[in-house]
C-alpha cells in the first residue's frame, strides 16, 4: 500500500492490517495528535485505492453519525463519509461471519439509488429529482481501533467504520415517497426479541438531506455521487452490537424488509 506521504501510508498499513487480523490498532489520534480530517481522508482514500487494487469496485457511498443519538455515542459533532464496494455488500437474508469483524454494530438506514449524477451544487429539489428508488437498508459497522475509543479523523481514516452492509428491495422514488421518509420509522429486531427504531427526521431532520450533504462534502474532493451508485443515509438510532447466533431484521411502512444473520 503506498501514499506519498509515509505518514498518511503508516497509517493506512495499520488500519489495513488490523482489518485482516482481527487485531484492533491504538486509537490513531492519540498517537498523532496533528493528524487533521483531510489527513484522514486521505487515508481513507489510500485504503479505497488498496480495495480498488484487490478488484473491488466502488458502488455507494455511506454518509455516518448523521443522528443525534450516533454522534452522541462516538462523541463527534458532525457527519462523516466513506465508500461501499461490491464486496462490502451482502445479499439481503444471508449471513455474516464474525470471523471476518473485530466488534461489530448494527444501524437501520434509508438507502438511496441515483438516476442521475448529484454533483454538489444541486438544490435540495434537485437532489430528490436525481433519487431513482428507496430501500431500507441494514449497515454493519466495525472499528478497526480498539473498543470503539475514536473520534472524528479516527473512524474517517478508517472508513467511517464501515464494513459491509445489507439492502432490502428497492422502491420506486416519488415526491410522495420521500416526503413521508420524514416519519416513516425503521424497526431493527433480532430473534432475540431486541428491539430499536426511530423516523428518517433522526437523519439531519430529512434523509435526503444526508445525500446532499454528502454531494457538498464530495465536491470538496472533486468527486460526485454517481448515476446506478448509491448512498446509505446514516442510522436512524444508536447503534446496537451484533453478537453471534443471532438473526436481524430491519422493516418500515411501505418497504418489503431486510434481513441479516450473524454468525460465530
Amino acid at each position: 500500500m503506498s501514499a506519498t506521504d509515509p505518514r498518511i501510508a503508516a497509517l493506512a498499513d495499520s488500519l489495513q492490517s488490523a482489518a485482516e487480523t482481527g487485531q484492533p490498532i491504538p486509537r490513531p489520534s492519540a498517537a498523532d495528535p496533528d493528524l487533521s480530517l483531510a489527513d484522514a481522508y486521505r487515508v481513507q482514500e489510500t485504503l479505497t485505492a488498496a480495495r480498488r487494487s484487490r478488484g473491488e469496485v466502488v458502488v455507494g457511498r455511506k454518509v455516518g453519525l448523521t443522528s443525534t443519538a450516533m454522534q452522541r455515542q462516538l462523541g463527534v459533532d458532525q457527519p462523516d463519509f466513506g465508500i461501499l464496494t461490491d464486496a462490502m455488500v451482502v445479499d439481503n437474508g444471508e449471513s455474516i461471519s464474525l470471523r471476518t469483524l473485530i466488534a461489530p454494530r448494527l444501524e437501520p438506514e434509508f438507502a438511496f439509488r441515483f438516476a442521475a449524477p448529484v454533483p454538489a451544487d444541486l438544490t435540495p429539489t434537485e437532489v430528490r429529482d436525481a433519487i431513482d428508488a428507496v430501500a431500507i437498508a441494514i449497515e454493519i459497522i466495525d472499528s478497526r481501533v480498539e473498543n470503539w475509543d475514536i473520534g472524528l479523523v479516527d473512524t474517517v481514516a478508517d472508513n467511517a467504520s464501515s464494513a459491509a452492509v445489507v439492502l432490502g428491495p428497492w422502491r420506486e422514488a416519488s415526491a410522495e415517497l420521500l416526503d413521508a421518509l420524514i416519519t416513516t420509522e425503521i424497526t431493527l429486531t433480532s430473534d432475540s426479541g431486541d428491539s430499536v427504531s426511530g423516523p428518517g427526521s433522526a437523519v439531519l431532520g430529512d434523509p435526503t438531506t444526508a445525500v446532499q450533504w454528502l454531494a457538498g462534502a464530495l465536491g470538496g474532493f472533486g468527486a460526485t455521487i454517481t448515476a446506478g451508485s448509491f448512498v446509505i443515509a446514516g442510522a436512524v438510532t444508536a447503534a446496537v452490537p451484533a453478537p453471534p447466533e443471532t438473526r436481524w431484521t430491519a422493516s418500515a411502512p411501505g418497504f418489503e424488509s431486510v434481513e441479516l444473520g450473524v454468525t460465530p
